[in-house]
């Protein structure tokens, strides 16, 4: 219930930036603006899932920006200056995330070197390879419409409200079935009207939103498939034994240990997810901007890390969901960030405040660092 209060207060917190964005210029909440807003946070989002799987289990990963630039500069140029077909090249791009995030897990399970000096090497290393990747023109740009439709492809009005009725139907009936299963196991749940206004509100979110789309290009192909994976791996840490060995690893490691949970095997796979959907959206971004350039992914790990804070996910593992890094990456936040003339400020006062306003961030009382990769660098 603490839970569910602190993201009502995050909710209110962003309801008042876009309200004062709104005052300061009427085209704000338009149909037009939010539906490029959504086009670009597919990509942070994509990422941020990644980064969310990384925290829980009490680690972090600080390449996921440079792997993301890196892995769209792959499949650009086996596209453009190689003659890929976009399936191959796509699929190379994706092998080089999958790749990168393998190497990087080899690195920190045997030679136990934190998290956080494997990837922050591996973010400037990355980040080299981009440019030679590249070459010395420094950009790539994508004409194939196979690669350009990711970001651009539009469906109809009826499509719109066929997917806001399967979403809807299908919230509500994994809502009502994990009701059932606490009540079945004997633990205290929320009164059904609780349960109702939370589906209520979902609902009519989820209308407002199709009417929005309908109003302007209708629903985009990139919303979903960030909005499949994000149920994708909200079900895989919610209803697997692998989502429960990341919650119990993140929360204490010792006892996972004790368990029977290979805590380095935990690690390795969030990195090599983390690594691959980083991947995934950089060539997502690249179909919207239809270039890849030298400076693409960089500064991408303040905003997915501030996301996944604000959106409740503990800097010291095992506390957080996917969904909730989602939910607080909003488009209209992002927009608030990015023109306003202290944008690291900004940020700096969402990663100050953000967590301890939300209730499902718990923070040790020390001096030092609180992250994980140094407290738990000796598993």
């Amino acid at each position: 219930m603490q839970g569910d209060l602190a993201s009502v207060r995050v909710v209110l917190g962003l309801a008042l930036i876009w309200i004062i964005f709104q005052l300061e210029n009427s085209r704000f909440i338009t149909a037009t603006n939010l539906t490029n807003l959504f086009l670009q946070i597919t990509a942070v989002g994509l990422i941020s899932v990644g980064v969310v799987l990384v925290l829980l289990i009490g680690e972090i990963d600080l390449s996921v920006g440079a792997v993301s630039g890196l892995c769209a500069a792959v499949m650009a140029v086996l596209n453009v200056q190689h003659g890929w077909a976009v399936v191959p090249a796509v699929g190379m791009g994706v092998l080089a995330g999958l790749a990168i995030g393998f190497a990087q897990g080899i690195i920190f399970t045997r030679f136990r070197i934190p998290s956080f000096v494997v990837t922050l090497a591996g973010l400037l290393i990355w980040q080299g390879a981009l440019l030679q990747v590249l070459g010395k023109t420094g950009t790539v740009n994508l004409n194939n419409s196979g690669i350009t439709d990711f970001a651009n492809t539009f469906y109809s009005d009826a499509v719109g409200w066929i997917f806001a009725a399967v979403v809807i139907l299908a919230f509500a009936l994994v809502t009502l079935a994990g009701r059932r299963r606490r009540l079945a196991a004997g633990v205290t749940t929320e009164p059904p009207v609780l349960l109702l206004i939370r589906i209520l509100v979902v609902a009519a979110v989820t209308i407002a939103a199709i009417a929005i789309l309908n109003s302007d290009r209708g629903l985009p192909l990139a919303l979903i498939i960030l909005l499949a994976f994000v149920a994708g791996f909200q079900l895989l840490t919610t209803r697997t034994l692998f989502g429960r060995h990341l919650y119990a690893v993140g929360g204490n490691a010792e006892a996972a240990r004790a368990a029977g949970i290979r805590s380095d095997r935990m690690v390795f796979g969030a990195l090599v997810l983390g690594s691959t959907l980083a991947a995934l959206a950089g060539i997502m971004l690249s179909g919207h901007l239809a270039s890849v350039a030298s400076g693409q992914g960089n500064g991408a790990i303040f905003t997915v890390f501030a996301a996944a804070v604000i959106g409740g996910v503990s800097l010291n593992g095992g506390k957080g969901s996917v969904f909730g890094a989602l939910a607080h990456n909003d488009p209209r936040l992002r927009f608030a960030l990015a023109i306003s003339p202290g944008q690291e400020f900004t940020t700096g006062v969402a990663y100050r405040f953000a967590p301890r306003w939300h209730a499902g961030v718990e923070y040790r009382d020390h001096r030092g660092y609180g992250g994980s990769s140094f407290s738990k660098a000796n598993r």
